[in-house]
């Protein structure tokens, strides 16, 4: 099988891998001279990416390699400890990768903040940039970017024309390469630059200074020595390394992941691939491998299937370099410049700066960037990873409380808090509290996804203080936690809550104190309790909702356009929207007791309600929703047994007639009443469904209605809502369906009692 796949994926794979090599020979050239690294340890390191990391590692697609991200680190390891002291530290820090990916860490390498990748990246194409521009004029770069950018006056006064002309031919050719013709554009802009550089200073220039190396490859093969002493900084400088190319191989193979629908990578597997690459690299004498994204991207866009297309793109790196390794010293120092130049520039991307000043990360991909640049590359690091958890704590642990003064004297003040309410949040909780003026009726908004004991206890003392001196105090509830959680329990965070309309009783009056006095009213009228309960939802609907409401309801200023007519009960408990999860304009409610229908003129009320909703507004459906512990069916039961409903009046006695068949029907052993029998509904709910299905009969039979219902312009439907439970049951003429997935596996439904 495994041969079969790898013939039927080799059409593809084998020209993807010619591409990629032509794409990573003149790049692992430039890697290696910008790393101060022998010629060769690019190509060796190119080789065994492909070979090694290609063959072991957990992406399928990736192409690894030596990557621009670590010159820096690498040439200043070069600097102090000497090249084949660096190969034994790379050899070090792939044994670091193996075990990481043994360890199964390879996830919470991703743990790292993306502005300080980003910025790592940018200020490395920074370091490239300041160190090649003196190549390109014919200079020699300096050991550190500040001493690059010191010397570049006196680099440009001392130019050498004919370097400077072929670096910046390289330079322009690369720009305009993506707008040549798409048969042009086969060639790759890398390899086409440097081929056409190299030829003008063999036709032009003959004179100018060359890549230099004696042998092919193997005679660069070159063993790693130990370095002597300073093995503190030796041991960061592993750590260093095996950290950045495990971060830059991971967020490389997540990138590719996205370029392609084909399986995702083992990243445990692929820190394994990616560290025994740097074993062998090392130990050969070449420069750190990595997961390459601009080779990956590469090799996806050119339409490799499988890890066989950067296995072969090794053997062409290795068959080259051991072939034709004369060619490579024909090329110029400038030009691999004006490679690198470009590819520096393209590591520093507009849109990652926009993005971290979007969502304010600017500061942190500012400060980490100059520090890669102006310092070192694992001290710029550390010093991002720094500010992004600082600036996740303080965005996490910082509260927001805000006092709004009201605009007319006498009118309630607001205190809303939002965000994590914790000890942390008390100084300025408590500087704005005590900023109210006395004697003043006060509502505390609390939208908190975190609070903590010590929070709930300087709040409630301040609103004990306040009101001693008169003033009242009330503490309405519209986040994730709950206030009065945080007296006796630890705090967490709490699973959101998106209720839209809770019931007034859940926040009037909540933390111990009196919802706060409406202005301008009088205390006769503050006596009427349920109007200054209505009048104190409104406050509070105008104070936190109106505004969020404006924008769904300013389409219907003028035209309403429902898709369901809603016949449900006149009961309190039942909330047509929140159970539908409906807004403005979604339902036309008709409500009864009972939630009952007529036909030939036995209700004018009923009647124009059906008419309207399907002539005037073409509803799509109509619902027919019962309760559970409906006081209608209660009645009906009474009324049956004897106990008459004469108490409540001629009216509802008469009206109780439109429910009266459902009692006949329940006696009857409906198919509905069965069915919610064996479910473990009591009697009461068994009728309250079996009502259901008799007006959906109703309905059937309506002047009105029937022919839209048979013509099929309208579909009608039953539901039953269960009080107890919150659970919302299908109802159709033949049963019932429990809705709710985790409750339909036909277990008795939580407060449910049979009988």
């Amino acid at each position: 099988m495994r041969r079969q796949a790898f013939l039927g994926h080799l059409g593809a794979d084998l020209p993807a891998s010619l591409v990629v090599f032509l794409v990573a020979l003149p790049l692992s050239l430039g890697i290696a001279a910008a790393s101060g690294a022998p010629i060769m340890a690019g190509l060796i390191a190119a080789a065994v990416g492909g070979l090694v990391a290609g063959s072991l590692g957990g992406s399928p697609l990736q192409v690894s390699g030596p990557a621009a991200g670590l010159t820096v680190i690498v040439a200043g390891l070069a600097e102090q400890f000497g090249w084949q002291a660096t190969c034994a530290i790379t050899a070090a820090a792939g044994v670091v990768q193996v075990l990481l990916g043994a360890s199964r860490v390879g996830r919470s390498a991703l743990a790292v903040s993306p502005v300080v990748v980003k910025a790592m990246l940018a200020g490395i194409g920074i370091t490239i940039m300041l160190q090649q521009i003196h190549v390109l004029l014919g200079s020699q770069p300096a050991g550190s970017a500040g001493e690059n950018l010191a010397a570049l006056p006196a680099a440009i006064t001392n130019l050498e024309l004919h370097a400077a002309l072929l670096g910046l031919t390289v330079i322009a050719i690369l720009l305009v390469w993506k707008y040549l013709p798409a048969a042009v554009r086969r060639i790759p802009g890398p390899l086409a630059a440097v081929v056409v550089g190299t030829a003008l200073s063999v036709a032009l220039a003959p004179d100018v200074e060359r890549i230099s190396f004696n042998g092919s490859i193997f005679d660069a093969v070159a063993l790693p020595e130990l370095p002597d002493g300073n093995w503190q900084a030796i041991t960061f400088a592993v750590i260093s390394m095996a950290l950045i190319a495990s971060i830059e191989s991971l967020l490389s193979a997540v990138a590719v992941d996205k370029m392609q629908n084909g399986p995702r990578t083992n990243l445990n597997r692929e820190l394994v691939g990616q560290g025994a690459a740097n074993i062998v690299s090392g130990s050969l004498g070449g420069l750190p491998v990595t997961g390459v994204i601009v080779r990956s991207a590469t090799n996806v866009e050119a339409g490799a299937r499988t890890r066989t297309s950067a296995i072969l793109h090794g053997i062409w790196i290795l068959v080259f370099s051991a072939l034709f390794a004369g060619l490579i010293q024909l090329i110029p120092l400038s030009v691999l410049a004006g490679l690198l130049m470009v590819i520096g520039a393209r590591l520093i991307k507009i849109a990652d700066i926009h993005t971290s000043l979007r969502t304010g990360d600017l500061p942190i991909y500012a400060v980490t960037l100059l520090c890669v640049v102006f310092l070192n590359l694992l001290e710029g690091v550390i010093i991002g990873l720094s500010l992004a958890a600082a600036s996740v704590l303080w965005r996490v642990l910082r509260a927001e409380v805000t006092a709004h003064e009201p605009a007319t004297p006498g009118a309630i003040w607001r205190i809303t808090v939002a965000g994590s309410c914790s000890f942390f949040a008390l100084p300025r909780l408590n500087r704005v509290l005590h900023a109210v003026p006395e004697s003043q009726d006060v509502v505390v908004e609390m939208n908190a996804d975190y609070l903590d004991h010590a929070f709930r206890e300087s709040l409630i003392a301040w609103q004990q203080q306040y009101q001693a001196t008169g003033g009242t105090v009330s503490v309405e509830e519209h986040g994730n936690t709950l206030f009065q959680d945080a007296a006796s329990r630890p705090p967490k965070r709490q699973d959101a809550r998106e209720l839209p309309l809770p019931p007034r009783t859940s926040w009037q009056g909540a933390a111990g104190g009196p919802a706060p006095a409406e202005a301008g009213t009088t205390s006769g009228e503050q006596a009427r309790k349920p109007l200054r309960s209505i009048l104190a939802g409104i406050n509070k609907y105008h104070r936190r909702f109106a505004d969020q409401v404006r924008p769904l309801v300013q389409d219907l200023t003028d035209v309403q356009n429902p898709d369901t007519l809603f016949v449900a009960c006149v009961d309190s408990r039942v909330n047509p929207n929140l159970i539908t999860s409906s807004g403005p304009g979604d339902l036309l409610t008709l409500r009864n007791i009972g939630n009952v229908v007529c036909h030939d003129g036995q209700d004018a009320s009923i009647d124009s309600v059906l008419s309207f909703a399907v002539n005037a507004l073409d509803v799509d459906s109509i619902v027919i929703c019962g309760h559970s512990n409906c006081g209608a069916m209660k009645a009906l039961i009474q009324d049956a047994n004897g106990a008459g409903v004469a108490a409540l009046g001629a009216g509802f006695d008469a009206w109780l007639d439109h429910a009266r068949p459902s009692y006949k029907e329940l006696l009857g052993n409906h198919p509905v009443a069965r069915e919610a029998a064996d479910a473990g509904y009591s009697r009461l709910d068994q009728l309250g469904m079996v009502n259901v299905a008799v007006q959906l009969a109703k309905l059937d039979r309506h002047p009105v209605v029937g022919p839209a219902l048979t013509g099929g312009t309208v579909q009608a439907t039953g539901l039953f809502y269960d009080i107890g439970t919150a659970r919302v049951v299908l109802v159709t003429p033949e049963g019932i369906e429990i809705l709710d997935p985790a409750h339909a596996a036909g277990a008795l439904p939580a407060g449910v009692v049979a009988g």
